[in-house]
């Protein structure tokens, strides 16, 4: 699966690491709907870690489809909150 954070790249997910990071979205999404901001700081920033380390960056130049996108690190819950579809930021 090639991810898509905005404002760094693409990387590529195995299928392996799909459960975690949808627990990690899971948690995101909870965060956001209670519009708790501190809780939410923390778990968005979990999961982009989570995405960054188990993910094999692509070359900058290459034209892959994303699959999924990301907010970047500085996201507001707001856009956050927008960027989130049916089943949260990581389908699963």
């Amino acid at each position: 699966m090639i991810v898509r954070i905005m404002g760094e790249g693409q990387v590529e997910i195995s299928a392996d690491d799909i459960s975690i990071l949808n627990e990690l979205d899971n948690e995101l999404e909870a965060a956001i709907d209670a519009s708790d901001e501190q809780a939410f700081r923390v778990k968005l920033h979990a999961l982009l870690d989570k995405v960054r380390h188990v993910g094999k960056a692509l070359p900058d130049d290459s034209l892959e489809p994303s699959e999924l996108i990301l907010p970047p690190a500085d996201a507001s819950i707001e856009e956050v909150r927008e960027m989130l579809g049916d089943q949260g930021l990581i389908p699963g």
